[in-house]
């Protein structure tokens, strides 16, 4: 498993696994747990508060805060989701480590909205628990496993030592707090990328990895739907404030965005992508690896951005975009659908080009509408059309290739 958890065909150890209850066995889509749904709820918190950050810091670092935020948070996320890849979420030692996981992930939410100020050292000390704490219970459990143990412990040297960089970095002020957990960010990609090298020990390589792509494609299906929930809640505190019906119309705009963007993601790429990965075989680990761990982000990104669009649709719907606000009403969807974009490429090859072409008349809309002086409303109505087009170019694509729709996924 990506991050140290895989589950290797090679570089074993002569001797069977101490645990093997705590080990999750691969046959066709593993089901999401209870256990597993429970943990994201804090996440649904943790999202709410990147968009609360953002709204209130709605300039160049704001977002370069924002982004560092939401990078090392998703660290977190998806080494969990990928650690109950390997392991059984169903048994109490896994259930209790989730748990954990689970606390850690809330006082580290909770410090997002000081995150560079006072509560800089209390996210970080919350994120190096979570990080080392579910890495080191992960190779206590896999203890003896000819796969799984190996992984492990090539990548606890690297999960301790860039914890520590975080936890450095909440002792520091700024830029350099910014600088250090941005390589933080960096560095990860790189040794996930290149098999956590150590000296004198051979990398673990993505085609070693016996990965169930379906339950990971699950998973993050999962967050999606949280992130989109989350925007949704948003608007939707916005407009129990004020009921008029300019705000309704706004609430009716910005909810229909949300579902475009749901609709973009679940109606045909969701299941299709479950089904290649579960058939993917050796490839799964390597097409895991980009699909979850590096663009999955991008497309929760987006989302964020376009609730803080949808919240200054709602506060002011007549007031006319200034740049700023072109910037999250248009960038939000462009950095969805390019994040799908890369998604479909990635895992389906087909309907890429037509997310690429909405993403380019977005950032062309926004100077426009800018100079023109148009409403933050229409904006909105301009994001939601472009949105629209890639449902109606993915409908008319599979009227022409003949394709059924097949079964629903359980999370659509």
């Amino acid at each position: 498993m990506a991050g140290g958890s895989a589950v290797t065909r090679s570089d074993t150890v002569p001797r069977g696994p101490v645990r093997p209850d705590l080990i999750r066995e691969h046959r066709g889509v593993e089901p999401t747990t209870s256990t597993e749904l429970f943990f994201d709820l804090v996440y649904i918190f943790t999202v709410t508060q990147l968009a609360q950050f953002l709204i209130l810091h709605p300039d160049p670092l704001g977002a370069l805060r924002t982004v560092i935020l939401l990078g090392l948070i998703w660290l977190i996320w998806i080494y969990t989701a990928w650690t109950t890849n390997s392991l059984r979420p169903d048994r109490s030692p896994v259930r209790a480590m989730l748990l954990a996981v689970m606390l850690g992930s809330l006082l580290l939410s909770a410090a997002i909205p000081a995150a560079f100020a006072g509560s800089g050292l209390l996210f970080a000390a919350a994120y190096a628990a979570v990080q080392v704490g579910r890495t080191g219970f992960a190779l206590w459990a896999a203890h003896g496993h000819p796969g799984l143990e190996p992984g492990l412990r090539r990548s606890l040297p690297w999960r301790t030592g860039t914890s520590l960089l975080v936890v450095a970095g909440g002792l520091v002020g700024s830029p350099n707090r910014e600088i250090i957990w941005t390589a933080v960010i960096v560095i990860d990609v790189l040794v996930l990328a290149t098999g956590f090298p150590l000296p004198r020990r051979s990398r673990t390589r993505p085609e070693q990895w016996d990965v169930e792509g379906g339950h990971l494609a699950e998973r993050c299906q999962a967050f999606i739907l949280i992130a989109l929930g989350e925007s949704i809640l948003v608007t939707g505190g916005i407009l129990a404030g004020n009921t008029g019906r300019a705000a309704i119309g706004a609430f009716l705009l910005a909810f229909a965005g949300s579902v475009a963007l749901w609709w973009v993601y679940f109606d045909r790429t969701a299941q299709a992508v479950t089904a290649v990965l579960t058939h993917a075989g050796e490839r799964a680990g390597r097409l895991s690896r980009v699909a979850f761990n590096y663009l999955h982000p991008v497309m929760v990104a987006g989302i964020i951005v376009s609730a803080v669009g949808d919240e200054r649709l709602l506060r002011d719907p007549g007031g006319l975009l200034d740049a700023g606000t072109a910037l999250v009403v248009f960038g939000g969807p462009a950095l969805f659908l390019a994040g799908h974009a890369a998604y479909q490429l990635v895992l389906l090859r087909r309907g890429w080009a037509g997310r690429l072409g909405a993403v380019l008349v977005l950032l062309a809309a926004a100077p426009v509408t800018v100079a023109l002086r148009l409403p933050v409303a229409v904006g909105e109505v301009v994001a939601l059309l472009s949105t629209v087009a890639v449902i109606i170019a993915d409908r008319g694509a599979d009227r022409r290739a003949g394709q059924g729709r097949g079964p629903r996924s359980p999370l659509r």
